[in-house]
């Protein structure tokens, strides 16, 4: 204690002297224990009730991380032989499904590019020419065209129909 107030003592007199003070160091005491280093509170008891609450589940998650990463680990060794032996038949047999995924997704962003493009191209004429329909012409003439496609639809059913009808009373005779 007397050693603190000399301390200070002569920091305030090297302050008036317009000096600057010196960086003091002060080091836990060994005889304060690990009170000293510790805070006086201790947790809550909503803090160590989660605690309890969570560590089965924290146990049970880490218990089957290591599971799966030993059963991968097996996987791993037993199907590392197989795909050496079959390489000459999965590089060719993926390389062709990469191939062709390649060539659908191609196909799709080409489809919708050029539909893009066509819409566009019908905005630009419809603004040009001034002809503009409203949303109900729009429906009703969507629903013509659907009316007609579905009776097209329906005669050559018919047809159909009656080929292989006349077809099959041909090879009764």
């Amino acid at each position: 204690m007397a050693e603190r107030e000399r301390e200070r003592e002569r920091e305030r007199l090297a302050a008036e002297r317009g000096e600057r003070p010196h960086q003091l160091q002060v080091h836990p005491r060994y005889d304060a224990g690990i009170k000293g280093i510790m805070p006086e509170k201790g947790p809550s008891a909503s803090k160590v009730l989660a605690v309890l609450a969570m560590l089965p589940a924290g146990g049970t998650l880490l218990a089957l991380a290591g599971i799966t990463f030993f059963l991968s680990l097996v996987g791993l060794m037993i199907t590392t032989p197989i795909f050496i032996l079959f390489s000459p038949i999965l590089v060719p047999a993926a390389i062709t499904v990469g191939l062709a995924v390649t060539g659908f997704l191609t196909s799709g962003a080409f489809g919708l590019t050029a539909l893009s493009s066509l819409s566009r191209v019908a905005n630009y004429v419809r603004q040009a020419t001034g002809v503009t329909l409203s949303p109900e012409q729009l429906a009703e003439q969507a629903k013509r065209r659907m009316q007609e496609t579905a009776g097209h639809v329906g005669q050559k059913t018919k047809e159909v129909g009656q080929q292989i009808q006349t077809k099959a009373q041909e090879g009764r005779t």
